[in-house]
């Protein structure tokens, strides 16, 4: 009952190969284009994890395009701890973020696999999941790697880290908000978006549509067989 456009972010999936500059900069630039090559004046833009970043932003920084915004358990201004170093933080979040891009594989399978190991998925597994863990491998059997650029994961963290302009993007945004938040997070434990980061974001946006979806992950949130899609589905087309 919706159309949706669902573009690959530059750097992942069938927009991997494209160059950079990488960075959430360069992802607002390039759904200003799809909206324009769609001839879409208007849309409700939702996004999941990093997604959600973009999307607050290219709702902050182009109002005129966003009749609403979803945000999928991402988004908010998480602050760093003060006894925290942000570069040591940014180190640490590209190592785990690029780890699976630099191995080969020697089949699908063996790439599959590493997902469904994830705790966040053992009890989730479906044909959806397995769909979106197989679209981001390629090459020749013996040597197969994910197509996802580590230069563009690089920029996509440090902006998530150390850009004020994405980080508080969200606080920008005059569209009406909905955010869907999973109580448990990455890896199935603590939820992605703490309690405090909730509360300060509601104070600002008084307004917003907030609601935890009971049963997910960050992942689950978004795919699989629970509870997370369909509503998430339900949310987008209310918007």
């Amino acid at each position: 009952r919706v159309c949706m456009l669902a573009p690959d972010l530059r750097g992942r999936g069938g927009s991997a190969t494209l160059p950079g500059p990488y960075g959430m900069a360069s992802h607002v630039t390039d759904l200003i284009g799809v909206l324009d090559d769609a001839g879409v004046e208007r849309v409700v833009l939702a996004g999941h994890s990093m997604g959600a970043y973009v999307v607050a932003r290219l709702a902050a920084e182009h109002p005129e395009r966003a009749a609403a915004v979803v945000l999928l358990d991402g988004g908010l201004s998480i602050p760093i701890p003060p006894d925290q170093d942000p570069d040591k933080v940014l180190a640490a979040v590209v190592e785990q973020s690029v780890a699976r891009l630099q191995v080969t594989y020697a089949s699908a399978d063996e790439y599959v696999g590493l997902w469904r190991a994830h705790p966040a998925l053992l009890q989730q597994w479906n044909d959806d999941v397995d769909a979106y863990a197989r679209y981001d491998v390629s090459g020749e059997p013996g040597n197969m790697r994910c197509v996802v650029s580590e230069a563009a994961v690089v920029a996509d963290c440090a902006d998530l880290v150390h850009d004020e302009t994405t980080r508080t993007a969200v606080d920008r945004v005059h569209a009406p908000i909905d955010l869907l938040r999973a109580p448990r997070g990455l890896f199935d434990g603590e939820p992605l978006l703490p309690d405090p980061v909730l509360a300060a974001f509601r104070a600002v946006h008084p307004r917003a549509r907030i609601e935890e979806i009971a049963g997910v992950n960050h992942y689950t949130l978004a795919f699989g067989a629970g509870p997370g899609p369909r509503r998430v589905a339900a949310v987008i087309e209310a918007a």
